[in-house]
């Protein structure tokens, strides 16, 4: 985990990128922390550590979108399966 050491979110708050909830205020935040992930060079490693996570904001994708993302891949998985 040594791209940890180049990620642009290494020196800001880590709650930045746990908000509580995914509606209202909490839009804001998400859309803060993706901001910084923007500007990052180890947003693919990023994701990759975070795709199992059930909370928080991974490599400039939010819970939310992370979750759809899985239940987009376990409906194709099931579509072709004989």
């Amino acid at each position: 985990m040594d791209w940890l050491h180049h990620a642009a979110c290494k020196d800001e708050d880590p709650e930045l990128f746990f908000p509580i909830g995914t509606t209202g205020p909490t839009s804001l935040q998400v859309e803060e922390a993706k901001t910084v992930c923007r500007r990052c060079p180890v947003t693919d490693r990023c994701l990759s550590a975070g795709l199992d996570q059930h909370y928080g904001v991974w490599g400039g994708v939010s819970e939310t979108e992370r979750r759809s993302s899985r239940h987009r891949a376990h409906k194709a998985a099931l579509r072709r399966r004989p």
